[in-house]
């Protein structure tokens, strides 16, 4: 019997171009759908291509101003220093694309039990703001989105980047419908930290077996606690050992034993998973999209055990 193949979205958008030498390593989104396609991880069918998300779903988490800066290039300055893009057609094309490919793949999951985003994860963009990188925060528009459409009733964000998943905790403050779990690395971005449902700050350079014990004593019961129709997953590989922006020392290996982990969680509870890349930062744009693509091959795993 043939092994199931998730349904993994993904958008030639997904990549911006961007000034020469920007540190946003903006190229691993069009090189991980490459690995992707090599290791023929998305199957025969290839892709899913998502629609760019409307300006109705957008407003349903964001501010119309800021939306309307993004959009029509008419961002304050300070605003997008905060966001650390330049405020052009083609971040803000990107960033719709990456919001309509997160809802593409949470109704998937809904569907089939797991799909995969080839992009995602922008925790640090709030209701009024962007912020490291974020331009709009797509797991907030989805999971918006279905609970306004009556689709689930109860989401839990499961945010495992290594930066704190700030703007998803304080758009949702407050709003018993959206569990957020973050837990991330104590002393790095963002300095100051909102208040998520639940919190575990990580010491710096906490490796592979501390790291999968911990989320190993709070996964399987907040799964049981909260009893999530849809979990959305931000997979950021910033945990890892190499990583520019991050404090942990994760290797490859203990990423791919996280991710398999987290989906293997979800599905044997039967709940629905949506899973996103989030962030990874290395100058090695093969190495990080390899590194990306353990959330895809995990699925792939998941699916056919």
């Amino acid at each position: 019997m043939a092994t199931p193949f998730p349904p993994i979205v993904h958008h030639p958008a997904f990549r911006a171009e961007m000034p020469a030498g920007h540190r946003f390593p903006m190229d691993k989104f069009a090189r991980l759908a490459a690995v992707l396609e090599a290791e023929g991880v998305a199957g025969p069918a290839g892709f899913v291509r998502p629609e760019p998300i409307d300006l109705e779903s957008l407003l349903l988490v964001h501010d119309q101003a800021y939306v309307r800066g993004v959009i029509d290039l008419t961002l304050p300055a300070d605003v997008a220093r905060r966001v650390g893009l330049p405020n052009t057609e083609s971040v803000a094309r990107r960033a719709q694309a990456a919001v309509g490919g997160t809802l593409a793949a949470a109704r998937l999951a809904l569907a089939h039990g797991i799909a995969c985003n080839t992009a995602g994860g922008s925790h640090h963009a709030q209701a009024d703001t962007g912020a490291g990188f974020c331009v709009f925060n797509d797991v907030a528009v989805a999971a918006r989105r279905l609970l306004a459409e009556g689709r689930v009733g109860q989401v839990l964000v499961v945010d495992l980047d290594v930066h704190q998943g700030d703007g998803t905790a304080r758009i949702f403050e407050g709003d018993p419908s959206v569990f957020t779990f973050s837990m991330h690395a104590e002393k790095n971005f963002p300095a100051r930290k909102a208040t998520s449902d639940l919190d575990v700050d990580l010491p710096d350079g906490m490796d592979d077996g501390a790291y999968l014990e911990k989320l190993g004593e709070i996964l399987p019961d907040l799964l049981a606690r909260v009893a999530p129709d849809l979990v959305f997953f931000n997979a950021g590989v910033d945990p890892h050992a190499d990583d520019k922006l991050g404090r942990l020392s994760l290797s490859d290996e203990g990423l791919a034993r996280r991710e398999a982990f987290v989906l293997g969680s979800c599905l044997e509870r039967e709940i629905p998973v949506a899973g996103v890349i989030g962030g990874g930062y290395d100058a090695d744009i093969d190495r990080l999209a390899h590194r990306h693509a353990l959330l895809h091959r995990a699925a792939r795993e998941a699916l056919g055990a």
